[in-house]
């Protein structure tokens, strides 16, 4: 593990502040409420539209919606030769927030620096939507972009896009098919019933995130079913046969507790992982315009290209 030293930019520190206002950093009071809140902010933001193709936002990348999905799949290719590897990036949002214009700058960004393209699927959110809206539709989405990548097929996200990730990875270990060649995980959230020790002691130290609010989100997500069940809240599922993994986290992330725990599982299994915690950053701190997500990006691309 490496611990980031030093004061966080002053870049950070602003985002710090803004981040809750903007982003409703309140607690659950009442459930319906946000619920309904939810629904009206998904319905005002409508259709997820990528930006337009070779512009700055893109890097110079051409974004193209790919067909014959039960929702919306779109796929980054950088300039150049024709991508012989792929992501396959599962974004954040607590599950409830689609892909956003960090995620369309860092995927980019990502394709643009590893020669990969990247495929960004939109998958349904809560409350409308549980796991198994989503969860066999990544795995085949998975398996066909590891046909078409004779180079291999990168595993990442962000955040609950993290988790997703995880969850597909391990379905595809108990399987006979195609496997990721890597796993890439920023802040990702694992446990969706937030019981991890630690936790509860942690959310003095996290500006942002909300317990009760992710509590809530998590139940949306596991439906009539457990919330500890490995589809749900993958630290519960088994890490044997997962290949190459990077973790990255901030401290001042909510999610710290069940960070750690699950790289202590995945090192237990066997599992080759790397994992950098930095010292006073933000959840998701790779995926924000800030001064510290530049050399995570480097490594996240880097990791990519190995």
């Amino acid at each position: 593990m490496r611990v980031r030293t030093g004061r966080p930019s002053l870049v950070h520190q602003l985002l710090t502040r803004v981040i809750p206002r903007i982003r409703d950093s309140s607690e659950v009071v009442d459930a319906e409420e946000v619920r309904r809140e939810v629904l009206a902010r998904q319905a005002r933001r409508g259709v997820v539209r990528p930006p337009r193709s070779g512009g700055r936002l893109l890097r110079g990348c051409t974004v193209a919606a790919l067909d014959g999905h039960p929702f919306p799949v779109f796929e980054l290719r950088p300039p150049g030769p024709a991508p012989v590897r792929a992501v396959l990036y599962l974004h954040g949002g607590a599950l409830v927030g689609d892909i956003d214009l960090f995620h369309w700058r860092l995927t980019a960004g990502l394709a643009a620096a590893s020669g990969a393209r990247v495929v960004l699927p939109a998958y349904p959110l809560a409350p409308t939507h549980t796991w198994r809206d989503s969860h066999p539709a990544l795995l085949r989405l998975f398996e066909q972009v590891a046909i078409e990548s004779p180079q291999g097929v990168t595993l990442m996200g962000d955040s609950a896009g993290g988790g997703l990730a995880l969850a597909v990875a391990q379905q595809a270990a108990s399987l006979p098919g195609p496997q990721p060649t890597g796993l890439a995980l920023v802040s990702p959230w694992v446990d969706l019933a937030g019981d991890t020790p630690g936790t509860e002691e942690q959310r003095a130290h996290d500006p942002w995130l909300r317990l009760t609010k992710m509590r809530l989100y998590g139940g949306w997500w596991a439906g009539d079913d457990d919330v500890h069940r490995p589809e749900v809240s993958p630290l519960h599922g088994a890490m044997t046969g997962l290949p190459d993994t990077v973790v990255l986290c901030g401290t001042r992330d909510l999610l710290l507790p069940q960070v750690r725990a699950l790289v202590t599982r995945l090192r237990a299994a066997g599992v080759p992982t790397t994992y950098r915690e930095q010292k006073g950053l933000l959840h998701n701190y790779p995926v924000l315009p800030t001064p510290e997500a530049r050399p995570a990006r480097r490594e996240l691309a880097a990791f990519v290209s190995r």
